[in-house]
């Protein structure tokens, strides 16, 4: 069953929990399809949060943030990989899911992205209304694993200790 909008119109807590054991599937452009089941989530919670890009107000770059529930955000890390995130919660109040890891080898963020064709062009695009990008639930049971977030020196140490990742158990 394909996630609809009240999946994602949640808090970003609840909805990095939930996409953990999902499946996310992405049409290239020969119209092939590829499906990763998601395993590792990290949850980022707005301008509170300072390892959140929102953390500093909105700009050019994090705009996509501020959008709709279900609206995809893709940005480039170090110059090199694509990151896919999930906007959650409400408009204007910036969160969103950083899909961190899925099965098949995408043990990584940017290994998820170049497994899925995923670049820029996902931009902006609708998880719940696309035919390029999508999450489905397959009624796959997980075991959930709370565990820092990694990759956000950046951030204060308060938040750099908050158990905002989310693994599948079962993966490990």
């Amino acid at each position: 069953m394909k996630l609809d909008y009240e999946f994602f119109h949640r808090d970003v807590k609840e909805v990095a929990k939930d996409l953990v054991g999902k499946v996310i599937f992405c049409k290239n452009q020969k119209g092939e399809i590829k499906k990763l089941r998601i395993t590792e989530t990290e949850a980022y919670c707005g301008v509170q949060d300072t390892a959140c890009h929102a953390h500093k107000g909105k700009t050019k770059r994090n705009e996509v943030l501020y959008m709709k529930a279900g609206t995809v955000y893709v940005y480039l890390c170090y110059g090199i990989h694509w990151l896919l995130n999930i906007i959650t919660g409400e408009v204007n109040e910036p969160q969103g899911v950083l899909i961190r890891a899925c099965g098949d080898g995408a043990n990584g963020p940017g290994k998820l992205t170049k497994a899925l064709g995923i670049n820029k062009n996902f931009n902006k695009l609708c998880v719940y209304k696309s035919n390029i990008i999508w999450i489905e639930d397959d009624g796959y049971k997980c075991r959930i694993e709370k565990a820092k977030r990694v990759g956000i020196s950046y951030a204060s140490l308060k938040d750099q200790n908050r158990l905002l990742r989310y693994i599948d158990k079962n993966t490990l």
